[in-house]
């Protein structure tokens, strides 16, 4: 029988073979990348303005909601317009030149611009009130953020980690007056305490790994 491909052909095929699987796994990682939560975990993330949170809420002991007014109420925590800034800074540290960037602001009514160190990606939803509401502490997420004289991400935020959460909360949980309280950590078992929360606060766990969850 006559060979139906010719040697440069079949040597034609397996090298665009290569080069589409060479390409699908480009593209793969390209993808995975881009959806990854920047920057990496411990790296501070640079500001517009030098902000520490180690001053504001370590050492001043300023409360989460002084600045992020909407993590109650909202999806999204919120972020302080410069005159919340300048409630404190027009009386203290005026002529720091760090600081300038919130002056100039202030003057000019030109938001600062702060870059995201919880970047998740489009479609991913998360919502900062409903956490809030079941007992879940900013620190489960957010760290030791009151030791943070720059601010950096401390858990990978992917789809495993919160799950973990989400399939076993009673691990995580607090009393809601303890959300905002960065020291907290209980007395006795967390898992006693959890599980007490869970039904308190009328937590369903069959449903956290819905997929509709957090994927809308």
């Amino acid at each position: 029988m006559a060979q139906v491909f010719q040697p440069p052909l079949v040597l034609a095929l397996k090298l665009g073979a290569i080069a589409v699987l060479l390409f699908v796994f480009v593209a793969l990682l390209g993808w995975r990348i881009s959806i990854a939560p920047h920057p990496a975990i411990g790296s501070p993330v640079e500001q517009a303005v030098p902000f520490s949170h180690k001053h504001h809420v370590g050492d001043v002991g300023l409360d989460c909601r002084y600045c992020h007014t909407s993590v109650e109420t909202s999806a999204f925590a919120g972020l302080p317009p410069t005159h919340t800034c300048m409630t404190c800074h027009s009386q203290l540290f005026t002529d720091s030149p760090m600081l300038a960037p919130v002056i100039r602001s202030f003057e000019t009514g030109i938001p600062l611009q702060w870059n995201r160190v919880h970047d998740l990606p489009d479609f991913v939803y998360f919502n900062h009130s409903i956490h809030i509401a079941k007992g879940v502490g900013c620190a489960t997420c957010h760290g030791p953020i009151d030791r943070m004289p720059l601010t950096w991400r401390i858990v990978p935020l992917e789809m495993q980690w919160c799950l973990d959460c989400h399939r076993a909360p009673q691990k995580y949980l607090r009393p809601r007056d303890k959300v905002f309280d960065v020291d907290w950590h209980p007395v006795g078992d967390q898992l006693v305490l959890g599980g007490k929360l869970l039904a308190a606060n009328h937590i369903h766990v069959s449903s956290l790994t819905d997929c509709s969850v957090c994927h809308r």
